[in-house]
């Protein structure tokens, strides 16, 4: 009989009871072999896409952000609801490794590596947005706080755009040593087993002198874990900062107490399902079905419920305001929304975001991997069409009806927008080619109740 607690209702988060030289000789092997055609032509088109996006980057370079369809209304439109975009996105790497893992739920393993990737590379889309907008990116060092000789002339501490930055480096800084972190044993496998002797020595520099010892991984742990509790409030702060360059405004439909949760819940709304888009497409094409479960989409879909709930109340929130503060303007700016000549993205908006979710309180709909795919990519669609309602709903209509103007985008908005997915996508391709996309060290820590489920059966089936 086996030793482990077996619980008849309570399923093993990996499918089939291997050994633990299975699963690193499963792992290990992804990064050794050859790349096939289907990841060669992925990575083809992506790269395509993105230098798509590179051509329309240097473009806008050239001859300023008149290349934009930017107006003297619509002063924010396509580069801010993509920067807002890309930060949202990476909330949910965050969440799924550090608050997931302080909180001890094993459903996190097979899934965090993936998703704290996608986080560094959603950071990495973002941070180029609000640099091409300022029109001359390469005084991007205006904005440090650093002696200068520019005698009064000195950055606003008291704008939000100031916070961006600060929320953004330290976001990313956090988010990257706590990925790396969390690395270091498995590079230390991939030290000892790679036939490449450039790549071991590569290896060798980044495991740090890994040896497996008893004291070595009592310290990894203690690190692991205070990187953890360190980045917990970032998926509070970073996105809170961000709503802040909206919510500290005059602007009807922008100045609201809301804003803040408001945001965050969005952005693990949409993180949640960018990275389900991302596991989905590797669990297939990788025959990772072995550790990344039906289970684990499960867990997910009942957060991205949530978190949409949440999202959906939040619209709710706003209308009521609007009608109960009996503002003329902030009901104006809740009928251009609704009724005006982007009603159709606000209705499209609600659909993806508020509707379509809905279909994850049902057991059926989170088991069903092609339609978990199909509600990722509703909602991906629906959130960037919220940054952009938000934006654009809230402008195009100022105070005076003289003021009044349609925003449109150019072919150079559209081709920076495709090439920033072409860069993201890109970056989560090579990192599967260069790294393990599953953590060897954590999968192997909940083998042995598959093995005891396994061995329950087996002598009582």
């Amino acid at each position: 009989m086996s030793t482990i607690p077996v619980s008849p209702l309570r399923r093993p988060l990996i499918a089939s009871p291997k050994g633990l030289g299975e699963v690193t000789d499963d792992i290990v092997r992804l990064v050794f072999r050859k790349p096939g055609a289907a990841w060669v032509m992925a990575f083809s088109v992506t790269a395509l896409a993105f230098l798509v996006g590179l051509a329309a980057i240097a473009y806008e370079m050239l001859v300023g952000i008149g290349a934009w369809g930017l107006n003297r209304t619509v002063g924010w439109a396509f580069d801010i609801t993509n920067f807002v975009f890309w930060i949202g996105i990476g909330h949910a790497g965050t969440l799924i490794s550090a608050i997931l893992f302080l909180f001890r739920q094993k459903w996190r393993t097979s899934i965090n590596r993936s998703a704290e990737a996608m986080t560094i590379f959603a950071v990495i889309c973002a941070a180029i947005f609000p640099l091409i907008h300022m029109g001359r990116p390469w005084y991007f060092y205006w904005i440090l706080p650093y002696p200068n000789n520019r005698g009064s002339l000195w950055i606003n501490f008291r704008s939000p755009l100031l916070w961006d930055f600060f929320a953004i480096a330290t976001y990313f800084l956090i988010s990257l040593a706590f990925w790396y972190i969390g690395m270091v044993p498995d590079l230390a496998t991939l030290r000892d087993r790679t036939p490449s002797r450039l790549r071991r020595v590569i290896f060798h520099f980044f495991s740090l002198g890994w040896t497996g010892s008893a004291r070595i991984w009592h310290r990894y742990e203690t690190i692991y874990a205070l990187l953890a509790v360190l980045a917990t409030p970032l998926v509070v702060s970073v996105h809170s900062i961000v709503s802040f360059d909206f919510a500290t405004s005059v602007i009807p439909g922008w100045h609201s107490t809301i804003f803040p949760p408001y945001f965050v819940a969005g952005a693990i709304f949409s993180g949640f399902a960018m990275v389900m888009l991302l596991l989905i497409i590797a669990r297939k094409t990788m025959r990772l079905e072995d550790y990344i479960t039906p289970q684990h989409f499960n867990w997910m879909c009942k957060i991205m419920l949530l978190a949409g709930l949440t999202v959906g109340f939040s619209y709710m929130i706003e209308a009521f305001m609007a009608w109960y503060s009996g503002n003329r303007y902030e009901i104006a700016a809740l009928q251009n929304r609704a009724l005006g000549p982007y009603s159709w993205a606000y209705w499209t908006m609600m659909s993806c975001n508020l509707v379509v979710p809905q279909l994850l309180w049902f057991r059926r709909a989170r088991q069903t991997i092609w339609l978990v795919f199909l509600i990722c990519v509703l909602v991906t669609v629906g959130m960037w069409l919220e940054r952009f309602v938000i934006i654009v709903t809230s402008l195009y209509r100022d105070f005076l009806p003289s003021a009044w103007s349609i925003y449109a985008p150019t072919a150079n908005e559209v081709a920076i927008l495709i090439g920033m997915f072409g860069l993201f996508f890109s970056l989560f391709l090579v990192f599967t080619r260069l790294l393990p996309v599953c953590s060897i060290s954590e999968i192997k820590g909940v083998l042995g109740y598959a093995r005891a489920k396994a061995t329950d059966e087996s002598q009582h089936g």
